[in-house]
């Protein structure tokens, strides 16, 4: 199987052309956790598949480093629309691109480069990201009320205040100090798998440096902690906003960078800007 490893601020994963590479539904999450794996695979968040679609320009089809499928990934997107610039799939710099059933809309910024196909390297992305999802039965979190805006959960007996926002896949902020000192492992299994959210959550760790920025460190769902999460800074931004710690625009960042997010609340909708990069290209028996 022909591969290409890439990252977005250091969120990487492993990108095969489903076109081309041909592999059976039933055997893809054993193959994906054999990928992913950083000691005896090619190493990665987990395995992104760019398939054909009849519904966008591309398809994204997104599996998370345990073999588990997710719904959405910001980094991953944006590598995607990259992948497909570079490799001459299309010439078009505005490119639509459906995961899960839902599309979204991306924006390339690109450099000359002529050894590309089309004489130009896309190095930057901007992603129409839709609209965040508040209703606690549709992110889901099990919440009474109209919203889960601050909202406690006990782990390991001790309380924390929650915001929980989807962006196509759960995320739950908490906001707290010091957040490059906390030892995620310790804790973050427990909050991905409480009885709170019945498909597990991505749980952000945000803290607020002043009203245009934030520090941030993510553990995801069926990964564990990342360098970086698209849609987790976006649900974060969404979170700062709402609670106001920040304005609508904040940059979040990361151990692997950092993204520029914008929530257009008269659209209601989420922006993000950040980079895509090739690290390297390859093959590997499966």
């Amino acid at each position: 199987m022909k591969f290409t490893k890439m990252q977005g601020c250091g969120n990487d994963y492993v990108y095969v052309n489903g076109a081309v590479e041909k592999v059976a539904p039933e055997k893809k999450p054993e193959i994906v956790r054999k990928l992913s794996d950083r000691h005896f695979g090619i190493g990665g968040d987990g395995v992104i598949f760019i398939n054909p679609s009849e519904e966008a320009d591309f398809e994204m089809e997104m599996y998370n480093a345990d073999g588990s499928r997710s719904e959405m990934c910001g980094n991953g997107i944006r590598c995607v629309a990259k992948y497909v610039y570079d490799k001459g799939l299309t010439s078009s710099k505005e490119i639509s691109i459906i995961s899960a059933g839902k599309i979204k809309y991306i924006t390339l910024y690109t450099v000359k480069n002529d050894k590309l196909p089309n004489g130009e390297e896309a190095v930057k992305a901007r992603v129409n990201m839709g609209s965040p999802i508040l209703k606690p039965s549709e992110i889901p979190v099990k919440v009474e009320g109209e919203t889960a805006i601050d909202v406690p959960i006990t782990v390991q007996g001790k309380e924390y205040k929650m915001t929980c926002v989807s962006m196509g896949n759960p995320h739950a902020i908490i906001f707290t100090d010091g957040v490059k000192d906390l030892k995620l492992e310790d804790f973050g299994p427990d909050f991905e798998n409480h009885e709170l959210f019945p498909k597990r959550t991505n749980t952000e760790f945000v803290e607020i440096i002043d009203r245009e920025n934030v520090n941030m460190r993510v553990w995801e769902r069926g990964t564990g902690e990342t360098l970086a999460c698209g849609t987790g800074c976006c649900a974060t931004a969404v979170a700062c906003s709402l609670l106001g710690h920040t304005g609508d625009k904040v940059n979040v960042h990361l151990l692997g960078g950092t993204l520029e997010i914008e929530w257009d609340k008269k659209e209601n909708l989420v922006y993000m800007t950040g980079p895509a990069t090739t690290v390297f290209e390859g093959e590997i028996e499966i």
